[in-house]
């Protein structure tokens, strides 16, 4: 049975600030979405002036997250996915391609943004033999994500777990300990389980990249890139999987799908690292 139940914790803001960028709305933007204010556009403009490739690039990760989930159900046999930077619903959401693959697939979504959790209805719309649920929470607070109801209601601790970092961890700084909330997460999840992560990368086009990071701490939006070195420590404490670390577009490029995301994302992109860690 379908669960749609909303984590939401007290502490966190519900009031959506239209003055000042945000993510989850620049990457809607780059994308070609609908859901973004003024302030989303001007940034989004002036990375894709400076930059033109950032486009590719978000189609390109966008289409990842379909082939990673599509590997998870078929050849590893995960159907629970903890989705954290959910982001603004858009084609080919992570319950959508799992849920297509096994109608009793779970997926639990999560955002700090108030935006997101406007469209959280639009997320929920899973199969009836599937479960679908929000939780309003920071990443930087995994205890927040792990302690919600609707964490512990719809994903089984005791079978493995996918947790979905797309595109999210270029925004935990260094001072928040990215590789210790990594870590926590995969404390809170059995032995078989994965960590899928994209992020922005400087090791092919350095020179956009920094403007790519100036111009968000301009209007405000921290965000940083890391070497490929520093991408592979996130994944301390896991195994891999093949391809292991590669360009966003390059991980295993033969499960692509046949939708307009995965068209579009097809053109190669170097500017995000990604990979599939797997719990020992």
């Amino acid at each position: 049975m379908s669960d749609s139940r909303t984590g939401a914790d007290s502490r966190m803001s519900t009031t959506i600030d239209v003055t000042v960028p945000h993510p989850a709305r620049v990457y809607d933007y780059l994308l070609g979405g609908r859901d973004h204010y003024p302030p989303d556009r001007t940034l989004g403009a002036a990375i894709i002036a400076d930059v033109p490739d950032v486009q590719v690039a978000a189609r390109a990760n966008r289409a990842f997250l379909g082939r990673a989930v599509r590997c998870l159900v078929s050849e590893w046999g995960i159907t629970q996915f903890l989705d954290i930077g959910t982001g603004i619903p858009t084609a080919g959401n992570t319950h959508e391609v799992a849920q297509a693959l096994d109608p009793a697939a779970r997926v639990v979504y999560v955002d700090h943004d108030p935006i997101v959790m406007v469209h959280a209805r639009a997320l929920l719309k899973g199969t009836p033999q599937g479960r679908t649920a929000f939780i309003h929470a920071d990443l930087r607070d995994p205890e927040s994500i792990l302690t919600d109801p609707a964490f512990t209601a719809n994903l089984d601790p005791a079978r493995p777990v996918a947790i979905m970092l797309v595109a999210i961890m270029m925004y935990i700084l260094d001072t928040d300990g990215p590789q210790a909330i990594v870590a926590r997460l995969l404390d809170a999840v059995p032995a078989g389980s994965c960590v899928v992560i994209t992020h922005l990368t400087g090791d092919a086009n350095l020179r956009g990249v920094l403007r790519i990071v100036e111009l968000g701490r301009r209007s405000g939006l921290e965000q940083c890139a890391r070497n490929r070195a520093e991408f592979e420590s996130l994944f301390a404490g896991t195994e891999l999987v093949a391809p292991g670390i590669a360009p966003v577009s390059a991980w295993r490029s033969d499960l692509a799908g046949t939708t307009e995301v995965d068209r579009a994302g097809a053109a190669d992109s170097a500017l995000l690292w990604a990979g599939v860690g797997r719990k020992c």
